[in-house]
């Protein structure tokens, strides 16, 4: 199952959205107002929103400047998100995300509308930054 999210413009550079994205704890500030729970641990955060588990996701890749990919913690519901990072230019910036998921088909109908709407919600929040 793959939700590609919109791509919103940043008024800053590729390199300070690739910092801001590469420290975790930032993340806090384009998650949903509801947000129950967000705790860092090193490299890798857990959140939990209203209605849904618990989900922790780890930095698994980054490319200086172009992409951060976090991926589910856990192997029984794998899954990745990324962001990836154009410059437009100086200090205007594309940013998109995409959600991957290995889900079977009944699980993934239940978690595609709530999932779509995490991932919009967190676009529109990268767009205020």
């Amino acid at each position: 199952m793959n939700i590609n999210g919109n791509t919103v413009v940043v008024e800053k550079s590729a390199e300070e959205v690739f910092t801001f994205f590469t420290d975790l704890k930032n993340f806090k500030e384009i998650m949903p107002e509801n947000i129950k729970k967000f705790e860092v641990d090193g490299e890798s955060f857990i959140f939990g929103l209203p209605g849904m588990p618990e989900i922790r996701l780890v930095l698994k890749e980054k490319t200086e400047f172009s992409n951060i990919t976090l991926g589910a913690a856990s192997s029984k519901l794998p899954f990745t998100l990324a962001a990836d990072i154009n410059e437009i230019s100086e200090n205007k910036t594309e940013v998109k995300l995409d959600f991957a998921g290995d889900f079977n088909p009944m699980m993934a109908m239940m978690i595609k509308k709530p999932l779509t709407k995490f991932v919009d919600t967190l676009t529109e929040n990268i767009g205020k930054l």
